[in-house]
């Protein structure tokens, strides 16, 4: 029968084994290994410590003769296992960042997390954790366009000083056209929401024909002047502002803010506006529809009652802008700018910057 070896522990290495044994924050398994080799230095046979300890006589005698070889050192680093070597951790999330936002895949427009790890020989479990650790989120693209409009910061200053600095007596109106509103029927009725399901609506529709919402935002109050035309020409323009003329106090001078169309600088248009001299028209760059407040108006009658509404006619369609309109107005809520002209320049400084820099390369 096979006996342990008796272990010689010096005073020194008995004060740290008990510092590891008792210890509240050692390491579990180093807690383990301390009791096995204290136990074994007062003399007693593996199987009695492993039945003691929890656990198999060949682990007990593993660590023993561990101890014997290495002593403390060799109770605090376990042995180099076998296997293929590790990679470089470093090297390879610096290639998976490098090859997701330099690189394109063959016969793809952006990487996956399955053809990445395949191109680098890893698995996707180490792609998606460097992803996430970068805030790499190759599947989404947002869209984007910079103003080439010459005058754009004279008119960035315009607008944002209307919005932040309103003139005294006067009404700041963000004013635009929502176009071709669908008037959309579903072929089959959709099932609604309930626990475990969302809501359902078939993918086609039948169309019912269009129409057009022409809408003026009050800045300082948040309501809104709207009526609905079926087209969107200079005529129906004329028409809306004749609205915003009988619907606004007539000892207010206008501010109109609006886009580059063609039909705000109509010549009938022109001749209009200079028959009423209160009203005044500010023109937000080319390619600038975020700068218009009206815009987040639309969107929020479009997510809250258009998209997934049902219409089964042009005036049923009308009807729903209207009602949504009227309730808006009867609790208005401005929407409040706080974007300056500055912060406002620095960001689209840096967009060219990296713009230009992406041309370069």
């Amino acid at each position: 029968m096979r006996i342990a070896p008796q272990l010689q522990v010096t005073d020194d290495e008995q004060t740290q084994l008990r510092q590891w044994a008792r210890g509240r924050r050692t390491p579990a398994r180093l807690v383990l290994r301390a009791r096995m080799i204290l136990l074994a230095a007062d003399g007693q046979e593996n199987r009695h410590i492993a039945s003691a300890l929890g656990t198999s006589r060949q682990t007990v005698g593993l660590w023993r003769q561990r101890f014997a070889t290495h002593r403390l050192a060799g109770m605090v680093q376990d042995a180099p296992r076998g296997g293929r070597p590790p990679q470089p951790r470093q090297a390879l999330e610096a290639r998976i960042v490098k090859t997701t936002t330099q690189t394109q895949p063959h016969m793809a427009t952006h990487w996956s997390l399955r053809t990445l790890a395949q191109h680098l020989g890893t698995n996707p479990t180490l792609v998606y954790r460097v992803w996430k650790a970068h805030g790499l989120k190759p599947h989404l693209r947002r869209t984007f366009k910079l103003s080439k409009d010459p005058q754009f910061l004279e008119k960035l200053d315009d607008v944002v000083g209307l919005y932040l600095n309103p003139p005294e007596h006067a009404l700041v109106l963000s004013v635009d056209e929502k176009c071709h509103i669908q008037a959309l029927d579903r072929t089959q009725p959709g099932l609604p929401l309930k626990k475990g399901r969302c809501g359902t609506m078939t993918h086609d529709y039948k169309r019912h024909g269009t129409t057009t919402l022409f809408a003026a935002l009050s800045v300082a109050e948040g309501k809104v002047i709207s009526t609905c035309l079926p087209r969107h020409r200079h005529t129906e323009w004329l028409k809306f502002l004749r609205v915003i003329d009988e619907q606004t106090p007539e000892d207010k001078t206008l501010h109109l803010i609006a886009d580059n169309d063609a039909t705000h600088k109509h010549p009938k248009v022109q001749r209009w506006l200079k028959r009423h001299p209160r009203f005044h028209m500010h023109f937000t760059p080319t390619s600038s529809s975020w700068l218009n407040m009206v815009e987040r108006f639309f969107g929020a009658l479009t997510t809250k009652r258009i998209r997934r509404g049902v219409f089964r006619s042009v005036p049923e369609l009308i009807q729903a802008i209207e009602e949504y309109i009227t309730y808006h107005n009867a609790a208005p809520k401005p929407f409040v700018w706080t974007a300056t002209v500055d912060t406002i320049m620095e960001k689209v400084t840096r967009a060219r910057k990296a713009l230009e820099k992406t041309r370069t390369e």
